[in-house]
């Protein structure tokens, strides 16, 4: 890794605004910490991390982004719905395995706090959080499909 490829690392960790990261190559151990407090929610990880090849990108968990309801151009009626969004780059899984129940679908109820899906980065599941209470009223990305951060992921009606 070359000084110029280290100094993009730490401008991309210092615009995702998170406080911490590790990267452990064959012969040298980097870790950036950045000063700027900011809220995080906790990502659980369900596997355990591998090598990382030395051209591989970064990719950094940020905190889950609930967004202000769509724009106005799209259906009046989706105005009064929220946005779950992508907090991090990675893969959509609506479940915790191919066999396994989707975490959620349209018409369940979520409470802030439940798992409605995982984005899988760098061999890393992260489990998502709702940030509200609500029920889900659609789902806006497809199984197993790539998603990059702020992505909107379901649309929940938080009445």
């Amino acid at each position: 890794m070359n000084k110029k490829e280290i100094e993009e690392l730490i401008k991309f960790v210092a615009k995702a605004g998170v406080s911490e990261v590790n990267l452990e190559l064959k012969d040298m151990k980097i870790t950036i910490k950045n000063a700027s407090p900011r809220t995080e929610q906790v990502i659980h990880t369900v596997a355990a991390p591998v090598a990382m090849p030395a051209a591989a990108p970064i990719v950094a968990a940020a905190p889950a982004a609930v967004a202000a309801p769509p724009a106005a151009g799209k259906a009046g009626d989706e105005s009064k719905y929220v946005t779950i969004k992508s907090p991090m780059i990675g893969t959509f899984y609506r479940s915790s395995g191919p066999d396994k129940a989707p975490f959620a679908s349209v018409g369940d109820e979520v409470k802030a706090g439940k798992v409605v899906c995982i984005i899988e980065a760098m061999k890393l599941f992260n489990e998502i959080e709702s940030e509200i209470s609500g029920r889900i009223v659609k789902v806006l990305v497809d199984d197993a499909k790539p998603v990059e951060y702020d992505t909107p992921l379901f649309l929940v009606d938080p009445s």
